[in-house]
């Protein structure tokens, strides 16, 4: 195992969204459940509406510009992320009123109990972290963005 672990390992094909252009937050969502549904094969309807649902509960925004949307769906067979970076800052009612540009959208199954809150506390790390943080905010493209998550440059320099 390695020391630092990413969340690459939980972010399909085609779910690294870059340069992703919203107006809103509302906006946002949708975009993210479209690609989540081409991952899952659930409707985005679906999808929008629960994380929708999880977020009237309390934003999930989380400072420095980073947000973790999430919800858990029935039908889903495991932990999926879809991470994005935006092309320019949303407002996201996060607690430091800092738009958000960078997100990772987390679903898990109804029934995954630890492996969510497991999955939330990997991707939280990384997002907590300013280097991964602009890491993820300097990657051109979706392979490089990935290298990031995937906790690639952890420890290296240059």
């Amino acid at each position: 195992m390695s020391g630092h672990g990413g969340f690459a390992d939980l972010v399909g094909p085609g779910a690294i969204l870059i340069g992703l252009k919203v107006a809103s937050k509302d906006a946002l969502f949708e975009e993210l459940a479209a690609a989540a549904a081409t991952v899952t094969g659930l409707p985005a309807t679906t999808i929008v509406e629960r994380v929708r649902e999880r977020e009237s509960l309390g934003a999930t925004g989380f400072g420095q510009g980073a947000a973790i949307p999430h919800a858990r769906l029935a039908g889903l067979d495991a932990v999926t992320a879809v991470v994005a970076h935006l092309a320019a800052g949303v407002d996201y009612g996060a607690l430091d009123t800092e738009a958000v540009d960078v997100v990772v959208l987390l679903l898990s199954p109804e029934s995954a109990g630890a492996d969510h809150l497991k999955a939330l506390a990997k991707v939280s790390r990384a997002l907590r972290d300013p280097d991964t943080v602009a890491a993820m905010r300097a990657a051109g493209d979706a392979q490089a963005l990935r290298a990031v998550i995937g906790g690639a440059l952890v420890g290296q320099h240059g």
